[in-house]
């Protein structure tokens, strides 16, 4: 991920945060969720001289990739913390 692409990430989720700050993300419609994101994206769009729909899927290929890499940090951090340096077996087979 380049560094204008971080940014373009951080920018949609600091307004996403903004508009949808009390919605269920369980329980509303992603639809609803990506028509709520629409006037950022629009703004990037102009701003990129490109299509609305470009910013979209760029916007969810990022998103995508930070889930990954966050989950892999996770899990990165459990397995750390369950090594079983003790000489004991990992903590959540105790």
């Amino acid at each position: 991920m380049t560094d204008e692409q971080k940014k373009m990430l951080e920018r949609i989720n600091k307004y996403a945060e903004e508009a949808l700050g009390d919605i269920d993300p369980q329980k509303t419609r992603v639809s609803v969720q990506l028509d709520a994101l629409k006037p950022i994206m629009q703004t990037i769009a102009d701003e990129q001289g490109r299509e609305l729909a470009d910013v979209f899927i760029e916007y969810m290929n990022l998103a995508s990739e930070a889930s990954v890499a966050s989950d892999s940090k996770m899990r990165e951090a459990l397995k750390d913390l369950n090594d079983g340096s003790d000489g004991n077996p990992p903590l959540l087979y105790r």
